[in-house]
């Protein structure tokens, strides 16, 4: 890329960055579109993923009601918009009358995936490329600043209602996928609309990796609600700096107070040191991390479980630790997720479920793609409909040395140019 075109890709950043300190949601496509043309892109429309990423759904612009404006939507699975999403890469469509190209390109805030962006361009080549990489870059880092103040963001990612279990929930989840040098992490939690009584949770603190999932009794609000608390109590001892036995302690009296032992809430707390692969974790009558080495070796992390939080019977909390290899995976999940049966009352089962987290693996196949795809097989096991929430959080540690920056793309799902 010459300088000349350097300093034109530069002005089309600037010029959209100043605009979006001020720009209203609903613009954003015609402000996308706007500075598309200071760099010889056209036609740029914006596709944001639904809430169970399944589809890619158009935002018009038009207005708070715009998932029922939006006409075009293409499914994630099965076309070149849903490619460029799974895998984190641009993909090129055929050329038209005029000798121009569509480009999908992938809308990645950090490593969270948000959507795709469909662009024409007048060629192929890399130059070009770039510049619908970072016009992509930017316009995600603009959705990302504007969403928050929209109820037009939430309508399209929605397609169908949502509970008031599953709202108070979504709002306090983290992203799906985090990522830097040392470490990559993504959760995933059904059914996205009525999800009542599971949450997962994620931070990091200098070198360490924070990790948690709950899974609240019950399905409706009241799990919920203690289920949020759980995790609100967990985020502010973390941040106080309090071990995870005394963490988990403080949960249980609130809990108590709260509900007077008519609710419980069980969960795992971790904590993986990137520095040396330390993974540190309590349980609280919650299936077992597992871990996945390799391409074949999973194992249930052995831990003396204390009672569920909430219910005060007495038993002690007890820290364990392990100690990780590069390119180890470590996986919390709730019951939902291998006890979820099909027609004929078979279980998922931990076999499938570690099976098929090895088999994509191997496949390589970004790790928030993996769990999608997860999800899929179990809802599809499971006809459909989950009678029981299901949540996975999975995090990958990788040992900077033995890492290069091209395999943490792959890893994560970002665009590689």
């Amino acid at each position: 890329m010459s300088a000349h075109e350097d300093g034109d890709v530069l002005a089309m950043l600037l010029n959209l960055l100043d605009t979006s300190h001020l720009v209203a949601f609903n613009d954003i496509p015609r402000e996308a579109n706007r500075c598309a043309a200071m760099v010889d892109l056209e036609d740029v429309a914006i596709y944001l993923a639904d809430m169970q990423q399944e589809v890619l759904r158009e935002m018009t612009g038009i207005g708070a009601d715009a998932k029922q404006e939006a006409e075009r939507e293409y499914l994630v699975d099965g076309s070149l918009a849903g490619r460029a999403f799974q895998y984190g890469q641009p993909v090129i469509g055929s050329g038209d009358a005029r000798g121009r190209f569509l480009c999908w390109a992938p809308l990645i805030k950090g490593t969270e995936r948000l959507g795709v962006m469909r662009v024409s361009a007048t060629d192929t080549g890399q130059a070009m490329l770039r510049r619908v990489e970072h016009l992509a870059s930017m316009v995600a880092l603009v959705l990302l600043a504007r969403r928050r103040s929209s109820d037009a963001y939430p309508k399209l990612l929605r397609t169908r209602g949502m509970g008031v279990a599953a709202e108070q929930e979504w709002q306090l989840m983290p992203p799906r996928t985090y990522a830097d040098s040392q470490v990559v992490i993504s959760g995933v939690m059904e059914p996205a609309y009525e999800v009542g009584g599971d949450a997962f949770d994620y931070a990091m603190a200098g070198d360490v990796a924070h990790l948690a999932v709950f899974d609240s009794m019950g399905h409706d609000t009241t799990a919920g609600i203690a289920a949020n608390l759980a995790l609100s109590v967990y985020r502010n001892q973390r941040r106080r700096d309090i071990d995870l036995v005394e963490t988990s302690e403080t949960i249980e009296r609130v809990l108590v107070e709260q509900f007077g032992g008519r609710q419980y809430v069980t969960g795992v707390l971790a904590s993986l040191d990137t520095r040396n692969g330390t993974l540190t974790w309590v349980n609280r009558a919650h299936p077992p991390p597992i871990v996945i080495r390799g391409q074949r070796w999973p194992t249930s992390l052995k831990c003396p479980p204390a009672h569920p939080m909430g219910t005060d019977l007495g038993l002690k909390a007890t820290m364990c630790t392990a100690e990780l290899e590069p390119g180890d995976r470590v996986v919390l999940y709730t019951d939902g997720i291998i006890e979820a049966r099909d027609r004929n009352g078979e279980e998922f089962g931990m076999d499938q479920f570690t099976d098929f987290l090895i088999r994509h693996h191997t496949d390589r196949l970004p790790t928030p793609e993996t769990l999608r795809r997860l999800v899929r097989s179990i809802l599809h096991h499971h006809g459909g409909e989950l009678d029981d929430d299901a949540t996975v959080l999975l995090a990958e540690w990788i040992e900077s040395a033995a890492i290069s920056e091209r395999r943490l793309e792959r890893i994560a799902g970002l665009p590689q140019f």
